[in-house]
């Protein structure tokens, strides 16, 4: 008789997930997850070793979800100041402002190491490149569609790489006032650009 083939474990149910995520970003925000073991989190959070690997499969998975959810968080942010702006200089300077708020660099932090794990292949990371780019370039032709511009792709791309590059001086440098200075370069350039245009 034939062997049977094994039917594949049951997804984990959603609203398990996200109230370990939750329970593991507000830690992750206080105390930082560098070094820190599954087993150490889920001691810290009150959950087994097993219930984290069964939700996300290992740490880097872990992160993984982490970043993602920050990600998702700070494009609704970033939508919700678009509703009182007038410019898209005021978004990207109020964007930048949260982006560099002291409470939000732990996982400015976490979003590069996700990044150097998903450009190795590291397990658990598979979607993360997918969504690198193109939910921010989708938030940014809503945004100019709302405060009626006519933008590019190709500039949007670039906004997002200043900003991420100029972040990770940041973390670099522990210097937020030169990449601020520098990135209210780039804005100028921008709109000096786009007045000519």
């Amino acid at each position: 008789m034939p062997d049977a083939t094994p039917e594949p474990p049951p997804e984990p149910p959603p609203a398990a997930r996200q109230r370990l995520l939750d329970l593991v970003v507000a830690y992750v925000a206080e105390h930082g997850l560098s070094g820190l073991s599954l087993r150490d989190l889920a001691a810290a959070i009150g959950t087994s070793h097993r219930m984290l690997n069964y939700h996300f499969g290992s740490r880097a998975g872990l992160v993984a979800a982490i970043v993602e959810g920050m990600e998702s968080q700070q494009r609704a942010v970033l939508a919700e100041i678009a509703e009182t702006a007038t410019s898209p200089s005021e978004v990207l300077t109020r964007q930048w402002a949260g982006l560099t708020d002291p409470a939000v660099r732990p996982f400015v932090r976490l979003f590069f190491e996700v990044a150097s794990h998903a450009f190795h292949g590291t397990a658990g990371t598979e979607a993360f490149l997918d969504g690198l780019t193109a939910p921010w370039l989708t938030v940014a032709r809503d945004i100019a569609t709302r405060l009626d511009i006519d933008i590019t792709d190709a500039e949007m791309l670039l906004g997002i790489a200043v900003v991420r590059g100029l972040l990770f001086e940041v973390l670099a440098t522990d210097d937020v006032a030169a990449p601020t200075a520098a990135f209210e370069r780039f804005i100028a350039m921008w709109d000096a650009t786009r007045s000519v245009a």
